[in-house]
Parts: C-alpha cells; structure tokens; sequence
C-alpha cells in the first residue's frame, strides 16, 4: 500500500503547475469538455506509466541491487532539483489539440507532454524502488488525476490561489527524503 499511496501524493504534488497541468488548463478553455478531456488524460496517463512502470520492473530484474539502490537514490534528488524548476507549455503540443477532437487531442498532447517528464522518470525510478510496478502505475495515475482534474473544471480560477512555490518545494521534499531513504538502504522489497 506504501508504494500506492507515496506514488500518488508524489505525483499529485508534482504536477501542480507541471505543463500537463498547463495543458489541462488550455484544453478545458478551448474546448469547454470536461468529460473527454479527463478521459484523454487517464487513457494518456495509464499508457505512459504504464510503460513507465513495465521499464522499472525490467530494471529491478535486471540491475544489480547494490547498483540499482544508488541509481534510484541519485535519480530521486534530481528529481527534487527538477521538481524546483517550473514548466511551461509548448507552443506544438498546443497546436495539436487543433487538429484532433477533444479526447484525441487530449490523449496525444499528454501522451507527448509526459514523455520523459518528471513524473514520468518518476513512475520509473518508484516502480523500480518498491519492485510493485503495478500499485506504482495505479499511483501515478491517481496522482495525475488528482492535480489535472480540478485543473480542467476551474481553469485559471485555481491557478492563481495555488502557492506554487510551496506546492513545488513540498514536492522536492519527498522525492529529496526518497533519494536519502534509498541511498541510506531503506528500500520495499529489497530486505534493507
């Protein structure tokens, strides 16, 4: 249950003005279609982690453990550097969601906004770290949900009332205290 629930507060904290959350905010504004637009972030979402998740439970079988624990644990403090750093949208993921309809340009915009995003690396490196691949995806996703839903149904009404700095900081701070514990050999599974 530790890996569903640290992979969902990871994830849902690391989003908060992530550009997949930007995008939810753009597509909710353009299309006004809350319903498609969230079906096009889960089915984005449970595709993309859940090729995430396939690579960390390759890497678990794979990696040596001692090796394995040292590369999590630095990939967990560059994902609290990374976390600091905010996104912003690109203007060709936004250009997408023109051609498409709302669920299609949904799937294909998140599907490309979270390739090699933080929480994407993320979803790897927790899959990897509890050896729970499956419980990690349904996490991140949960996670994903939590952030860009309620980005889709009040738009720039919430934006502007969430302190992101902080949101930002809180999420840096559990990836950051994730690379301590694993570095320090505190890992789920591995009989640390």
């Amino acid at each position: 249950m530790e890996a569903f629930l640290v992979s969902t507060g990871v994830v849902a904290l690391a989003e908060i003005g992530d550009k997949t959350q930007l995008l939810a905010f753009i597509l909710a504004a353009r299309f006004k279609k809350p319903l498609p637009i969230i079906a096009g972030i889960l089915a984005a979402t449970l595709i993309n982690h859940g090729l995430a998740g396939a690579l960390g439970a390759w890497i678990t079988a794979t990696v040596d453990p001692g090796v394995l624990r040292w590369v999590l644990g630095l990939s967990f403090l560059a994902m609290a550097l990374w976390t600091l750093v905010p996104d912003k949208m690109d203007d060709e993921e936004a250009a997408v969601a023109q051609r498409l309809g709302v669920f299609g340009a949904t799937l294909v915009t998140f599907f490309l906004a979270e390739m090699g995003d933080k929480t994407q690396i993320a979803t790897v490196a927790m899959a990897a770290h509890y050896g729970l691949p499956l419980l990690v995806v349904l996490g991140t996703t949960l996670g994903m949900l939590i952030a860009d839903v309620p980005a889709v149904f009040l738009g720039d009404k919430l934006a502007g009332k969430i302190p992101m700095k902080l949101v930002h900081g809180l999420a840096a701070a559990v990836f950051a205290a994730l690379g301590v514990a694993t570095l320090l050999g505190v890992g789920a599974g591995w009989g640390l």
